[in-house]
């Protein structure tokens, strides 16, 4: 497995997580009370396919879907269901895609309809966790630098941090070395080499950072049933600063229109 990707690859990287977060601004348009995360999931599969790419999670280990879609309590690893949304939920939706042999992976949490202020500040405060660690992951860094910060990110706003699922590497394979954790202590961990390419995803409590899975064998939930919010972004470690192979702005030109 090549943990460290050529410039030409780190390009058709870019393009596969470019129709991930396209995907998911389609989504974006759609996400109101009243819809399934089942509905989503055919609009994410039939709109990946009719752009070259495929489904990345689907049969995954043996996935059933698309799309994790991981509503309020859920953390991560969701699955689509015909129950509708409604006012003053939180959805993450983590969607990934192959194209030109690469993986695309990231993760977005919607607020539906009107969310509580607390809530409000629990995705600024996750989204902004992503970017802060995303700051850290330079060519000499070690992966407990990434961690630390956003770590005491997270707790400094009053939440915490799950420790049991982490971000990855990803490549030609939807999850490859290194592990990413969102905790840990600067200086510590291993080294981070120019061109790794590593999924960044921190995925933040409301109450206890405890965590349970649920009998699907999947979903990933809160042990308080407290909230939970995930961001996902991959980024191309770089001398100096990192580079992101995907961004957050089509699916904000949605959401702020």
């Amino acid at each position: 497995m090549n943990l460290c990707k050529t410039d030409e690859e780190i390009e058709l990287m870019k393009q596969s997580n470019l129709l991930v977060t396209s995907t998911l601004a389609e989504l974006a348009k759609l996400i109101q009370p009243g819809v399934t995360t089942k509905f989503l999931d055919r609009v994410a599969e039939d709109f990946i396919r009719s752009h070259g790419g495929i489904p990345s999670f689907l049969g995954y280990g043996g996935f059933p879907n698309t799309l994790c879609t991981s509503v309020n309590c859920q953390v991560v690893h969701g699955i689509p269901s015909d129950e509708e949304l409604k006012e003053g939920d939180i959805l993450s939706v983590d969607c990934g895609a192959i194209l030109n042999g690469y993986h695309g992976d990231c993760a977005y949490t919607f607020a539906v309809g009107n969310i509580s202020d607390e809530v409000r500040k629990l995705l600024n405060v996750t989204k902004a966790c992503l970017f802060i660690g995303a700051e850290k992951a330079i060519e000499g860094n070690r992966l407990g630098d990434v961690g630390a910060v956003i770590q005491q990110h997270a707790e400094s706003n009053g939440f915490s941090v799950v420790r049991e699922m982490v971000g990855h590497g990803i490549g030609t394979n939807l999850h490859e070395k290194p592990e990413v954790p969102n905790y840990g202590r600067k200086g510590t961990g291993p080294k981070l080499l120019k061109n790794q390419t590593i999924c960044i995803e921190p995925m933040i409590n409301m109450g206890s950072k405890n965590i349970v899975q649920e009998n699907d064998g999947w979903t990933v939930r809160t042990k308080d049933r407290k909230p939970s919010a995930h961001f996902e972004l991959p980024v191309a470690v770089k001398e100096g600063k990192s580079v992101f192979l995907s961004s957050f702005e089509k699916i904000e030109e949605v959401l702020n229109k």
